[in-house]
Protein backbone atom coordinates (compact mmCIF):
# COMPACT_ATOMS: atom_id res chain seq x y z
CA UNK A 1 0.00 0.00 0.00
CA UNK A 2 1.51 3.18 -0.91
CA UNK A 3 0.49 6.51 1.08
CA UNK A 4 1.55 10.13 0.16
CA UNK A 5 0.24 13.20 2.15
CA UNK A 6 0.16 17.07 0.15
CA UNK A 7 -0.75 20.18 2.64
CA UNK A 8 0.44 20.37 6.18
CA UNK A 9 -0.98 19.09 9.10
CA UNK A 10 -3.41 16.01 10.07
CA UNK A 11 -5.42 14.94 6.70
CA UNK A 12 -9.39 14.60 7.62
CA UNK A 13 -9.43 14.00 4.17
CA UNK A 14 -8.65 10.97 1.97
CA UNK A 15 -8.81 9.82 -1.82
CA UNK A 16 -7.87 5.98 -2.77
CA UNK A 17 -7.37 4.40 -5.91
CA UNK A 18 -6.49 0.63 -6.65
CA UNK A 19 -8.58 -1.23 -4.44
CA UNK A 20 -9.63 -3.66 -7.23
CA UNK A 21 -5.98 -4.19 -9.23
CA UNK A 22 -7.52 -4.13 -12.81
CA UNK A 23 -8.94 -1.02 -11.78
CA UNK A 24 -6.07 0.78 -12.61
CA UNK A 25 -7.85 4.97 -13.15
CA UNK A 26 -8.04 5.68 -9.79
CA UNK A 27 -4.23 5.30 -9.30
CA UNK A 28 -3.69 7.32 -12.68
CA UNK A 29 -5.72 10.13 -11.49
CA UNK A 30 -3.53 10.11 -8.05
CA UNK A 31 -0.30 10.03 -9.93
CA UNK A 32 -1.44 12.71 -12.65
CA UNK A 33 -3.12 14.87 -9.48
CA UNK A 34 0.61 14.14 -7.50
CA UNK A 35 2.68 15.25 -10.43
CA UNK A 36 1.09 18.61 -11.18
CA UNK A 37 2.28 19.44 -7.46
CA UNK A 38 -0.67 21.46 -6.91
CA UNK A 39 -1.41 24.42 -4.34
CA UNK A 40 -3.79 22.82 -1.52
CA UNK A 41 -5.34 24.94 1.20
CA UNK A 42 -6.30 21.92 3.13
CA UNK A 43 -3.95 18.49 3.66
CA UNK A 44 -5.23 15.54 1.52
CA UNK A 45 -3.61 11.66 2.11
CA UNK A 46 -3.67 9.88 -1.33
CA UNK A 47 -3.77 6.01 -1.13
CA UNK A 48 -2.96 3.16 -3.56
CA UNK A 49 -4.39 0.77 -1.91
CA UNK A 50 -3.38 -2.99 -3.44
CA UNK A 51 -0.22 -2.63 -4.89
CA UNK A 52 0.50 -6.56 -5.75
CA UNK A 53 -2.63 -6.95 -7.35
CA UNK A 54 -2.11 -4.39 -9.46
CA UNK A 55 1.36 -5.29 -10.21
CA UNK A 56 -0.93 -8.57 -11.56
CA UNK A 57 -3.37 -7.00 -13.53
CA UNK A 58 -5.78 -8.81 -11.13
CA UNK A 59 -9.12 -7.45 -9.27
CA UNK A 60 -7.26 -9.04 -5.35
CA UNK A 61 -4.57 -12.19 -4.80
CA UNK A 62 -6.53 -13.25 -2.38
CA UNK A 63 -9.76 -11.97 -1.57
CA UNK A 64 -11.83 -9.20 -2.93
CA UNK A 65 -10.50 -6.19 -0.82
CA UNK A 66 -13.57 -4.36 -0.78
CA UNK A 67 -15.35 -7.17 0.67
CA UNK A 68 -11.88 -7.87 3.68
CA UNK A 69 -13.56 -5.40 5.84
CA UNK A 70 -14.78 -8.42 7.87
CA UNK A 71 -13.66 -11.08 9.79
CA UNK A 72 -15.13 -13.69 7.61
CA UNK A 73 -12.08 -13.00 5.40
CA UNK A 74 -9.40 -16.14 5.17
CA UNK A 75 -7.06 -15.05 7.74
CA UNK A 76 -4.10 -16.14 5.50
CA UNK A 77 -5.78 -13.84 2.88
CA UNK A 78 -3.00 -10.92 1.49
CA UNK A 79 -6.52 -8.53 1.69
CA UNK A 80 -7.13 -9.21 5.45
CA UNK A 81 -4.47 -7.31 6.26
CA UNK A 82 -4.69 -5.00 3.82
CA UNK A 83 -8.23 -4.39 4.60
CA UNK A 84 -7.00 -3.22 8.24
CA UNK A 85 -3.85 -1.30 7.69
CA UNK A 86 -6.96 0.48 4.85
CA UNK A 87 -9.22 1.27 7.81
CA UNK A 88 -6.28 2.18 10.04
CA UNK A 89 -5.12 4.88 7.30
CA UNK A 90 -8.67 6.41 6.63
CA UNK A 91 -9.54 6.54 10.41
CA UNK A 92 -12.99 8.26 10.60
CA UNK A 93 -11.70 10.62 7.28
CA UNK A 94 -14.32 11.65 4.53
CA UNK A 95 -12.90 9.39 1.83
CA UNK A 96 -13.51 9.46 -2.16
CA UNK A 97 -12.83 5.83 -3.42
CA UNK A 98 -11.95 5.72 -7.15
CA UNK A 99 -13.78 2.80 -9.19
CA UNK A 100 -14.34 1.67 -12.78
CA UNK A 101 -16.87 -1.13 -13.99
CA UNK A 102 -18.07 -2.85 -16.53
CA UNK A 103 -21.65 -1.55 -16.83
CA UNK A 104 -21.81 1.85 -17.72
CA UNK A 105 -19.65 4.23 -19.33
CA UNK A 106 -20.74 7.72 -17.39
CA UNK A 107 -19.74 7.90 -13.80
CA UNK A 108 -22.13 7.80 -10.83
CA UNK A 109 -21.59 8.10 -7.11
CA UNK A 110 -22.42 4.85 -4.52
CA UNK A 111 -23.19 5.23 -0.89
CA UNK A 112 -24.38 3.07 1.99
CA UNK A 113 -27.23 5.59 3.65
CA UNK A 114 -27.38 9.45 2.39
CA UNK A 115 -26.17 11.14 4.68
CA UNK A 116 -25.13 14.87 5.16
CA UNK A 117 -21.48 14.15 3.70
CA UNK A 118 -22.90 12.63 0.35
CA UNK A 119 -25.25 15.54 0.56
CA UNK A 120 -22.50 18.33 0.87
CA UNK A 121 -20.26 16.17 -1.91
CA UNK A 122 -22.26 14.37 -4.34
CA UNK A 123 -24.38 17.15 -5.85
CA UNK A 124 -20.69 18.67 -7.25
CA UNK A 125 -18.99 15.56 -8.36
CA UNK A 126 -19.66 15.05 -12.41
CA UNK A 127 -21.80 11.89 -12.57
CA UNK A 128 -25.06 10.76 -13.18
CA UNK A 129 -26.62 9.20 -10.23
CA UNK A 130 -26.40 8.51 -7.04
CA UNK A 131 -26.91 5.09 -5.76
CA UNK A 132 -27.66 3.54 -2.02
CA UNK A 133 -26.13 0.28 -1.65
CA UNK A 134 -27.10 0.41 2.17
CA UNK A 135 -27.66 -3.53 3.18
CA UNK A 136 -25.68 -5.03 0.16
CA UNK A 137 -21.48 -6.23 0.01
CA UNK A 138 -20.81 -7.29 3.47
CA UNK A 139 -17.26 -6.53 4.11
CA UNK A 140 -17.28 -3.39 1.85
CA UNK A 141 -15.59 -0.72 2.69
CA UNK A 142 -18.41 1.57 4.23
CA UNK A 143 -18.00 -0.84 7.50
CA UNK A 144 -15.43 1.24 8.32
CA UNK A 145 -15.56 4.71 10.51
CA UNK A 146 -14.84 6.62 7.76
CA UNK A 147 -17.32 8.87 5.60
CA UNK A 148 -16.80 7.26 2.32
CA UNK A 149 -18.69 7.78 -1.10
CA UNK A 150 -17.38 5.53 -3.73
CA UNK A 151 -17.24 6.55 -7.70
CA UNK A 152 -17.52 4.64 -10.83
CA UNK A 153 -15.16 6.76 -13.20
CA UNK A 154 -15.87 4.82 -16.23
CA UNK A 155 -15.59 1.29 -18.40
CA UNK A 156 -12.36 -0.61 -16.78
CA UNK A 157 -9.22 -0.21 -18.33
CA UNK A 158 -10.62 2.40 -20.91
CA UNK A 159 -8.86 6.33 -20.82
CA UNK A 160 -12.09 7.69 -20.57
CA UNK A 161 -12.31 6.33 -17.25
CA UNK A 162 -8.69 7.58 -15.99
CA UNK A 163 -9.84 11.10 -17.24
CA UNK A 164 -13.05 10.86 -15.71
CA UNK A 165 -11.31 9.76 -12.70
CA UNK A 166 -8.98 13.03 -12.26
CA UNK A 167 -12.05 15.44 -12.80
CA UNK A 168 -13.31 13.50 -9.90
CA UNK A 169 -10.70 14.27 -8.21
CA UNK A 170 -10.34 17.87 -8.41
CA UNK A 171 -14.06 17.72 -7.69
CA UNK A 172 -13.96 16.49 -4.92
CA UNK A 173 -11.20 18.53 -3.47
CA UNK A 174 -13.10 21.46 -4.69
CA UNK A 175 -16.48 20.74 -3.28
CA UNK A 176 -14.26 20.10 0.36
CA UNK A 177 -12.19 23.46 -0.04
CA UNK A 178 -8.53 21.65 -0.73
CA UNK A 179 -8.35 23.25 -3.80
CA UNK A 180 -9.42 27.10 -4.74
CA UNK A 181 -12.18 27.39 -7.00
CA UNK A 182 -15.88 26.79 -7.75
CA UNK A 183 -17.86 23.30 -8.78
CA UNK A 184 -21.22 23.84 -10.36
CA UNK A 185 -23.53 21.39 -8.56
CA UNK A 186 -26.27 19.58 -10.49
CA UNK A 187 -29.71 17.67 -9.71
CA UNK A 188 -29.20 13.82 -9.46
CA UNK A 189 -31.28 10.87 -9.76
CA UNK A 190 -31.00 8.63 -6.11
CA UNK A 191 -31.32 4.81 -6.72
CA UNK A 192 -31.51 2.19 -4.30
CA UNK A 193 -30.28 -1.26 -4.95
CA UNK A 194 -32.48 -3.92 -5.02
CA UNK A 195 -32.34 -7.67 -6.05
CA UNK A 196 -29.90 -9.38 -8.09
CA UNK A 197 -30.63 -9.84 -12.12
CA UNK A 198 -30.44 -13.44 -12.02
CA UNK A 199 -28.10 -14.76 -15.49
CA UNK A 200 -28.60 -18.40 -16.61
CA UNK A 201 -26.39 -20.82 -16.74
CA UNK A 202 -25.01 -20.07 -20.76
CA UNK A 203 -22.08 -19.76 -22.22
CA UNK A 204 -23.05 -16.40 -24.23
CA UNK A 205 -25.06 -13.31 -23.21
CA UNK A 206 -26.25 -10.03 -24.50
CA UNK A 207 -28.05 -6.88 -22.95
CA UNK A 208 -30.56 -5.02 -24.51
CA UNK A 209 -31.21 -2.02 -22.04
CA UNK A 210 -29.34 0.57 -20.42
CA UNK A 211 -28.57 1.11 -16.50
CA UNK A 212 -30.74 3.48 -14.94
CA UNK A 213 -33.43 3.71 -17.48
CA UNK A 214 -36.90 2.13 -16.68
CA UNK A 215 -37.62 -1.67 -17.91
CA UNK A 216 -41.17 -2.41 -18.50
CA UNK A 217 -43.30 -5.12 -17.75
CA UNK A 218 -42.96 -7.13 -20.72
CA UNK A 219 -39.66 -5.87 -22.46
CA UNK A 220 -36.77 -8.09 -23.46
CA UNK A 221 -33.88 -6.92 -21.08
CA UNK A 222 -31.20 -9.62 -21.78
CA UNK A 223 -30.54 -12.95 -23.70
CA UNK A 224 -28.48 -16.03 -22.76
CA UNK A 225 -27.54 -18.40 -25.18
CA UNK A 226 -30.17 -16.56 -27.42
CA UNK A 227 -33.11 -17.27 -25.48
CA UNK A 228 -34.61 -13.61 -24.78
CA UNK A 229 -34.79 -12.82 -21.24
CA UNK A 230 -38.12 -10.72 -20.66
CA UNK A 231 -39.39 -8.61 -17.31
CA UNK A 232 -42.00 -10.15 -15.54
CA UNK A 233 -41.98 -6.30 -13.70
CA UNK A 234 -40.78 -2.93 -14.02
CA UNK A 235 -37.23 -2.10 -12.91
CA UNK A 236 -34.36 -0.21 -13.13
CA UNK A 237 -30.95 -1.86 -13.84
CA UNK A 238 -28.28 -0.88 -12.10
CA UNK A 239 -24.83 -2.56 -12.68
CA UNK A 240 -26.35 -4.19 -15.74
CA UNK A 241 -23.68 -5.84 -17.94
CA UNK A 242 -23.35 -9.34 -19.83
CA UNK A 243 -19.94 -10.23 -18.45
CA UNK A 244 -19.36 -7.95 -15.14
CA UNK A 245 -20.37 -10.64 -12.90
CA UNK A 246 -20.59 -14.33 -12.67
CA UNK A 247 -23.36 -15.35 -11.36
CA UNK A 248 -25.95 -12.00 -12.39
CA UNK A 249 -26.42 -9.10 -14.93
CA UNK A 250 -26.75 -6.98 -12.31
CA UNK A 251 -29.53 -5.32 -9.98
CA UNK A 252 -32.70 -4.22 -10.27
CA UNK A 253 -33.45 -0.46 -8.44
CA UNK A 254 -35.71 1.87 -8.16
CA UNK A 255 -35.58 5.40 -7.66
CA UNK A 256 -36.19 6.88 -4.76
CA UNK A 257 -35.37 10.41 -5.25
CA UNK A 258 -33.60 13.44 -6.34
CA UNK A 259 -30.46 15.19 -4.94
CA UNK A 260 -30.97 18.58 -5.33
CA UNK A 261 -28.42 21.66 -4.10
CA UNK A 262 -30.26 24.67 -2.87
CA UNK A 263 -27.88 27.71 -2.84
CA UNK A 264 -29.87 30.03 -0.70
CA UNK A 265 -29.90 27.43 2.32
CA UNK A 266 -26.29 25.95 1.12
CA UNK A 267 -27.77 22.55 1.92
CA UNK A 268 -29.08 19.76 -0.17
CA UNK A 269 -31.91 17.53 0.15
CA UNK A 270 -33.46 13.92 -0.80
CA UNK A 271 -36.54 14.35 -2.35
CA UNK A 272 -38.34 11.15 -1.58
CA UNK A 273 -41.03 10.42 -4.18
CA UNK A 274 -43.54 6.97 -4.78
CA UNK A 275 -41.88 5.64 -7.70
CA UNK A 276 -42.10 1.79 -8.39
CA UNK A 277 -39.33 1.77 -10.71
Amino acid sequence: MRVEQVGEGTPELVVIGGIHGDEPCGVRAIERFLDADPDVQRPVKFIIANERALERGVRYVDADLNRAFTENTPPDAHERDLAKRLADEVGDSTVLAIHSTQSHADPFALCSHVDETVQDIVPFLSVVALVDIEGFGEGRMFATGADIVEVEAGLQGSEQAAENAYDLVREFLTATDVLAGDVVPRELPVFELGPPIEKPDAGTYEVFVDNFQVVDVGEVYAAADGTELVATDAFTPILLSAYGYRDVFGYRGRQVGELTYSDGANSTIVNSRSSAQ
